[in-house]
């Protein structure tokens, strides 16, 4: 894996489009919008209902065109992209890039957002050398603090991978891997949120079954896990050190660490994120 990058400082994005802008789609292209994101604008955008496009009638760096009203709308609005993202439902995507082969630019990179579909199966109904690149957000980009795994196809060089990087660091931290690995990264960071969700749901019930009302119980465990992850963000220190911090030999926290631990945590984790990788290969099958 490589480090992120830095939007603010790397050179001008190219013309992008987007082909899909539901919630994921829409996340990204609040990261593009942000004043300090150096990009060619306008940034073009397509969605099925017109009453969706209608919400940037008074953008002026987004142009969004409905294809409820423009059947030609994915097709013109990949002409002359350098990146185009596709932000459609994983059945959906290999038939919407069959659809835009025809206008795409000798030069475009074609990015998907969905999980379950390899770049293998895009390549296959588009011109022969268009690079494709993966990429698997999660939703904490919504707020610009996601985290996203970055893949490159067959086709793709190095630079057009790293473009791809760059465009995702507009929304958080983004990471190259390696196109096995992407599975691994939808199991850690993409479904991550829904893990520390269980976690906040757990810790809540207990702590009301502890004696807290719902209210207590949801703002001391709401609290804890902001505070100890910006905590972990700003410190600079390994989880283990954090810990530790907390653990006083023979003290209360040490004893509730030890039944998490002589509980199966590691074993649970190792087959949960085997669970998850197992059914995104399932997917990249159609099963």
């Amino acid at each position: 894996m490589s480090e992120s990058t830095n939007p603010r400082t790397d050179a001008r994005l190219p013309r992008t489009a987007m082909i899909g802008v539901g919630s994921m789609g829409g996340a990204i292209l609040a990261g593009l919008r942000a004043p300090e994101v150096d990009i060619e604008r306008p940034i073009v955008v397509t969605t099925h209902s017109q009453r969706s496009a209608d919400a940037y009638a008074a953008a002026s760096d987004v142009t969004a065109v409905a294809s409820e009203t423009d059947p030609e709308a994915n097709r013109a609005a990949v002409r002359g992209a350098q990146v185009v993202v596709l932000g459609v439902k994983p059945w959906a995507l290999v038939d919407v890039a069959r659809e835009i082969a025809a206008d795409l630019e000798p030069d475009a990179i074609i990015v998907s957002v969905a999980a379950g579909v390899p770049c293998a199966a895009i390549e296959a109904v588009l011109p022969a050398g268009t690079a494709v690149v993966r990429a698997m957000p999660n939703t904490p980009s919504t707020i610009g603090l996601g985290a996203t795994g970055i893949a490159g196809g067959a086709a793709a060089t190095d630079a057009q991978i790293a473009l791809v990087q760059r465009l995702f660091a507009t929304v958080g931290e983004a990471l190259i891997v390696r196109e096995d690995q992407i599975n691994a990264v939808a199991a850690v960071s993409g479904s991550g949120p829904a893990y520390l969700y269980l976690y906040a749901e757990e810790m809540t019930a207990a702590a009301q079954r502890a004696g807290f009302d719902e209210a207590q119980a949801r703002l001391l465990v709401q609290q804890t896990i902001v505070g100890s992850a910006q905590l972990w963000a700003t410190s600079g220190e390994l989880p283990e050190t954090l810990r530790r911090n907390v653990t006083s030999p023979k003290g209360t926290t040490e004893q509730a660490i030890l039944v998490l631990q002589q509980g199966g945590l590691a074993d649970l984790f190792d087959r949960a994120l085997a669970a998850n990788v197992r059914r995104s290969e399932e997917l990249e099958r159609g099963e």
